[in-house]
């Protein structure tokens, strides 16, 4: 396949594109409700792309905060005898470095990511519930904060990520850090619930006229199997955080052993939830490299119906692996058997997509761009996940390497070499389209490589580490127990937490490349510097509040790349010729946008809805009176949500033109 492009000197200057729609552009009313101005259009927006970049923003925020818990943790086992963190704030720092990764970091960059990227994606103006968007938000932040605030109050959670029974009851964790993490979970698993239904009604009902399923974007794809991953996932894992705040708060016995429970009821119930999540958290970076293959290889993603089907099959085969995280609680060998050969299926599905990646590049013409880069980055380190995660399919093999350092390895590997570079992939990529500039190319491929440098230090030692016997949650090792065998354990330790370093400043350099960005940084010129393929960049930098002056109809996947292309091949030969430019295109829909354009009201219900729930939460762990107070703005919000009219006041903009201009002002809502 050839392409054939436009001399650059025809090509129309970013600047020619109009700040504003003109009156002949046959936009009859543009509707805004009346609405706040500077901080309170942030605080009450209900606009999909504010709420994307607030999410991302306080995504970031706790993925600094995790990245210093897990620099502690390295400190402490850097070398022997360590004494930086007691046995105590050890458990309770690893244990919040997960939940802050997991739950606080990976989960929300998706969903701020999903939140930007769906609507402008499918050729929506919203999405499906705006309100409830924003209560998501909201939920997500207070939860967040809220478990957080257990450092200052008696101590945070010290049990795990995974929480296991009996070791998260009350005798053996009598502090109130569990009960912080528990209530925390639960309201920011509110938060994802609504954001999934959200997400997934605006991607089968809002879909542009003419864009079926099998014409979506991969990233849409990904987002939707991960929606539908949460709607089942969540209220498993909910279940058991119920339980388990009853036997903590009411002295219930849903785990204890002595009253005749079982304390594996809580490993199934956590892990029919923890297996899906994984893929929770890299279906949405599976979907940005989908995404940015294809443009930096100037070809169309290889197999795009296999890529989907795989995506959804992962999906599928997902809720049938999660027993082999308990090999070694004695499930008996049918159950082993059957899990064992489940593990190895799902690896199908995942080497299916390596593949279609790999021949996506084959033969293209690659630009190495660091959005390009940290996929590449990807698809190589997800690999070596990958391949020291089927080696748990073997029953004899997982029970020897159980609670050793190697598990650390294998989904650090799976985790931050899928989900995280993934994000930061996709931070690359889509930054024009958020904020209008491009960050530095320079800087960024030193972010990417002293972050790939830096994983592989971090984690590639846990593996030998781990072989050679070191347990996961031991948080100080002696010098003696160094020299045992035939690797040293305190020079691979050591290695590791150098490897941290390194990764933490790269990530300080993406930070620094913000900063100099939108101090200096290039405004993105083209308005699609990538030359990309779907519909989000048929719109200016950053979007309109209503996203599209005329909504798109969709005849072809790869949309855009369709309308800026025409094949001029025969014979079965696909040669493509630039016939337009992005910004010829968005000069087009400007000229024929459509009338009476109409926005949602911004509103503070979500958030006092949202706010309700920490304080029930406190109200659990300290005074029922608290629990009143919550419930009374609970009462309060729904009420307040229920009436509040569906629309606001607004204002119209007819044909005339504002006063001191010639052009017709198209506002922005909340």
């Amino acid at each position: 396949m050839a392409i054939i492009e436009r001399p650059t000197e025809t090509l129309v200057p970013a600047t020619a594109t109009p700040a504003y729609v003109t009156p002949d552009s046959g936009l009859g009313v543009f509707r805004r409700p009346v609405q706040s101005e500077g901080w309170k259009s942030w605080l009450f927006t209900v606009d999909h792309k504010k709420l994307g970049i607030m999410y991302g923003v306080t995504a970031m925020a706790f993925f600094v905060i995790g990245g210093i818990e897990a620099m502690l943790i390295r400190a402490q086992l850097a070398g022997p005898d360590g004494t930086i963190l007691s046995a105590d704030k050890y458990n309770q720092m690893f244990t919040m470095h997960a939940t802050t990764m997991v739950f606080l970091f990976v989960m929300p960059m998706a969903a701020a990511f999903a939140n930007y990227m769906v609507p402008l994606q499918v050729g929506a103006r919203d999405v499906a519930f705006p309100r409830i968007n924003a209560f998501g938000f909201w939920a997500f932040l207070f939860g967040g904060i809220f478990i957080n605030t257990s450092w200052i109050l008696g101590g945070a959670a010290d049990g795990g990520w995974f929480m296991y029974a009996p070791n998260s009851s009350v005798t053996f964790s009598p502090t109130n850090g569990i009960d912080f993490w528990v209530l925390g979970l639960l309201i920011t698993g509110i938060a994802s619930q609504t954001g999934a239904i959200n997400l997934i009604v605006t991607a089968l009902n809002m879909r542009a006229p003419g864009m079926s399923l099998m014409r979506m974007p991969i990233f849409t794809w990904m987002i939707l199997v991960v929606q539908f991953l949460l709607v089942f996932a969540i209220p498993v894992i909910t279940v058991a955080l119920v339980l388990l705040m009853f036997q903590r708060q009411f002295d219930a016995t849903f785990f204890s052993v002595e009253f005749g429970a079982d304390p594996l009821l809580w490993q199934h119930l956590f892990w029919i939830f923890g297996h899906p999540e994984v893929y929770i958290l890299v279906l949405p970076a599976f979907g940005i490299v989908s995404e940015v293959l294809p443009v930096f290889s100037k070809k169309p993603l290889f197999g795009y119906p296999f890529v989907v089907f795989s995506g959804a099959a992962i999906g599928f085969v997902g809720w049938g692996v999660w027993a082999h995280h308990m090999f070694a609680s004695g499930l008996g060998p049918v159950s082993v058997a059957v899990f064992s050969v489940a593990t190895m299926a799902i690896a199908v599905p995942t080497g299916v997509k390596i593949i279609n990646w790999t021949l996506t590049m084959w033969g293209g013409k690659l630009r190495f761009t660091t959005a390009m880069l940290f996929s590449v980055g990807l698809i190589i380190q997800f690999t070596i996940g990958g391949l020291s995660g089927v080696t748990h399919s073997v029953a004899p093999s997982d029970t020897q390497q159980t609670d050793t350092y190697y598990i650390v390895a294998h989904f650090h590997y799976v985790l931050f070499g899928g989900a995280i570079l993934g994000i930061f992939s996709g931070l690359y990529y889509w930054w024009p389209k958020v904020f209008g500039k491009l960050l530095n190319e320079t800087l960024g491929k030193g972010n990417f490589w002293l972050m790939i440098i830096g994983m592989n230090l971090t984690f590639g030692p846990m593996h030998i580490i781990g072989l050679q016997g070191q347990p996961r949650r031991m948080y100080r090792w002696t010098e003696a127990r160094a020299g045992e065998g035939f690797f040293n354990l305190g020079f691979w330790n050591l290695v590791s937490s150098i490897g941290t370093l390194i990764l933490a400043i790269g990530v300080l350099l993406f930070f620094i490349n913000v900063w100099v960005s939108h101090r200096k940084g290039t405004v993105a010129s083209p308005l699609d510097p990538w030359d990309a393929r779907s519909l989000e960049w048929l719109t200016s930098n950053p979007p309109k509040e209503h996203n599209f002056d005329r909504l798109p109809t969709v005849h072809a996947l790869d949309e855009v790349f369709h309308r800026k292309y025409e094949d001029v091949g025969t014979d079965g030969h696909h040669e493509y010729k630039q016939v337009a430019t992005t910004e010829e295109l968005l000069a087009i829909e400007e000229a024929n946008a459509d009338a009476h354009i109409h926005m949602p009201s911004p509103s503070y219900w979500p958030i006092v809805l949202a706010f309700s729930l920490p304080i029930l939460a406190y109200g659990v762990i300290y005074n029922l009176v608290l629990m009143v107070v919550g419930a009374a703005i609970l009462v309060l919000g729904m009420y307040g949500w229920a009436l509040e009219p569906s629309t606001a006041p607004e204002t119209d903009f007819d044909q005339s033109p504002p006063s001191g201009g010639s052009e017709l002002e198209v506002a922005s809502h909340g």
